[in-house]
């Protein structure tokens, strides 16, 4: 297949372009390089005769119209957003703009795309989302795909509002969109202000590590490969018209998460140990949602999906990738924002 695949410079869209190449699917990589954008995050394919690469922001519909008229692809997967909650809170209007404007555009330029080839049975529109769509869970059960939306930061409110054009534009439209909603991913490539590479770059600097509140917040944690792999499976098997949960069944407070990373790094750097001793409580952000946890019981019946990393598998190999990586994330923290606090302007 020929792919588009919008924020392929990203943490998740690099990694859905690494494996699409491998799996010998030809892939364009759309992406504005804003901020969190980082081209070495695709350095190991970018000699394939399967690549190419395109700078342009799904904010621009006269650009995408360019883009497509030159690639016609047979799908496109849709991972470009704004996706910092602590930054949506600091500037939401951002999020807006790309979550939402620029999915219309997107979508748009897909469907004239579909239709000027003949609207091809086989083509798909694979918009990645989020379970904070849904909103906080108490102590028990799992988001499904039925589960009401109930979004309660920008951030989450942009993404519920695509995912509801992805939905009108397969009901009004006719084009064959899918949509997925995934728990928090982790692994190689992260881009250093979500809270895995913050502790681990906090700790290795012997700088405090900080957890929002008392670090009780619950998250279901996904391996990044593990999900750019169900997404290629969605593309592949996923039924047009429907909503795929993607979790990684491997539930975790803050504090826990954090206490079994300096755990990992206690054994990776001994001589700086107990990194536990740099775990500091600061003050929570407005809206934190206290528990997310995916039920995946439909891609894992229907489509033959699951996760390949439990969570000390991935944190080991996390870990370890941030170890023999410096170069990468170094150059990176001098961009805006990070190593700071965001998201208290609430």
């Amino acid at each position: 297949m020929k792919l588009i695949v919008t924020g392929g410079a990203g943490f998740i869209g690099s990694a859905v372009v690494r494996q699409a190449i491998r799996a010998g699917h030809s892939v364009v990589n759309l992406d504005a390089l804003t901020y969190a954008a980082c081209l070495d995050n695709v350095a190991a394919v970018e000699g394939s005769p399967l690549y190419a690469f395109a700078q342009v922001d799904i904010r621009d519909a006269g650009e995408l119209e360019a883009v497509f008229a030159e690639h016609r692809p047979d799908a496109v997967m849709h991972l470009a957003a704004e996706s910092h909650v602590d930054r949506s809170i600091d500037g939401p209007g951002r999020f807006i703009e790309t979550n939402v404007n620029g999915t219309f555009n997107l979508l748009e330029a897909s469907r004239r795309s579909w239709q000027s080839q003949g609207k091809p049975a086989g083509f798909r529109f694979l918009h990645v989302s989020t379970d904070e769509v849904y909103g906080s869970l108490g102590p028990e059960g799992r988001f499904t795909e039925a589960t009401p939306y109930s979004p309660n930061s920008p951030y989450s409110a942009s993404k519920a509002a695509s995912d509801h054009l992805v939905r009108a534009w397969h009901e009004t439209y006719g084009l064959p969109t899918l949509v997925t909603n995934c728990s928090n991913n982790y692994g190689p490539f992260h881009f250093p202000e979500k809270l895995i590479p913050v502790v681990i770059l906090k700790a290795l600097a012997g700088q405090p590590i900080p957890i929002y509140g008392r670090g009780e917040n619950v998250r279901d944690w996904l391996f990044v490969e593990d999900h750019a792999d169900a997404l290629l499976t969605v593309l592949g098997k996923g039924e047009p018209g429907r909503s795929y949960a993607i979790g990684g069944e491997n539930e975790c407070s803050n504090l826990e998460l954090v206490e079994r990373i300096c755990a990992i790094l206690d054994e990776a750097v001994p001589d700086a140990a107990p990194h536990a001793r740099l775990i500091t409580f600061v003050a929570d952000r407005p809206g934190h949602d206290l528990r997310y946890a995916i039920d995946p019981t439909r891609i894992r019946t229907e489509l033959g999906w699951a996760p390949r990393h439990g969570l000390e598998e991935g944190l080991r190999a996390t870990v370890a990738w941030y170890l023999d990586n410096r170069d990468w994330w170094q150059g990176l923290l001098s961009r805006q924002g990070v190593g700071q606090r965001l998201g208290i302007s609430g």
